[in-house]
């Protein structure tokens, strides 16, 4: 089992058993769960120029989230609008996908080895289908958790309503019990994607591209890797993470 320690002061670690076959999950390693994966710049190849055409169309600075802006806005009519405005330039942008090296693979991998898949993304759910449609039509993920989901990342909710929904502890947040996603990883490109995962508990696993190095020794990050296929061996041979302290 490969082992990773980010900081002489560590909380509890997060073990992970070997999903190779022939390996028996231990209470001290439990079989994972489920994956939960981004989509833009996760699933597929980044397309960030997306955002600076959006904060150009709605008039907003770099500093200020998009979907907290349209959020803002006063009346419905107004959230509406630049909602569909935002909606316009990823519906041109979708064309334009082209998917990540090694999606098929780990996909493939997870699906021979019975791991769940969700995904939690803060894109609307038509670039979703088209994604899934051309690049994955054979393979299943449930729940798919769009920006109609709120809070969105990277609040932990997302990520948190997945869990549930597979059971994990077997409540949503704020009811009798709390979701557990401790037995979950995340798998994303921002660090939206690295808070909400670690918020939520689960594992984190940033994929690496040429705008996000800045976030490889980030605290919320647990792994990383430069194809999503790299992940396949570290899941065969199982990992535990020890992580620092920091909130």
């Amino acid at each position: 089992m490969r082992t990773l320690v980010f900081s002489m002061a560590v909380s509890k670690p997060l073990r992970f058993a070997p999903l190779k076959q022939g390996v028996s999950p231990s209470p001290d390693a439990p079989r994972l769960q489920g994956v939960v994966f981004d989509v833009d710049g996760t699933l597929c190849e980044p397309q960030t120029y997306m955002f600076s055409q959006m904060r150009a169309a709605l008039s907003i600075a770099k500093s200020i989230d998009i979907l907290e802006h349209v959020y803002s806005l006063p009346t419905p009519e107004a959230r509406e609008e630049a909602m569909e405005t935002i909606r316009a330039i990823e519906r041109e942008a979708m064309a334009a996908q082209v998917a990540q090296p090694g999606l098929a693979e780990i996909m493939s991998y997870l699906d021979a080895r019975g791991i769940r898949k969700g995904i939690c993304t803060r894109n609307f759910d038509t670039p979703v289908a088209h994604l899934l449609g051309k690049f994955l039509p054979d393979s299943h993920f449930s729940p798919i958790v769009t920006r109609d989901f709120r809070p969105a990342k990277p609040h932990p909710a997302g990520i948190l309503h997945i869990a549930s929904s597979w059971g994990l502890n077997g409540t949503e947040v704020g009811e009798e019990g709390e979701a557990d996603a401790s037995g979950l990883i995340m798998v994303g490109d921002s660090i939206d994607d690295m808070t909400a995962g670690r918020k939520a508990g689960a594992a984190t696993v940033l994929l690496l591209n040429d705008v996000n190095g800045h976030l490889v020794e980030h605290h919320h990050t647990d792994l990383v890797i430069r194809r999503l296929d790299e992940l396949i061996p570290i899941l065969e041979e199982g990992f535990e993470i020890r992580r620092s302290t920091n909130p």
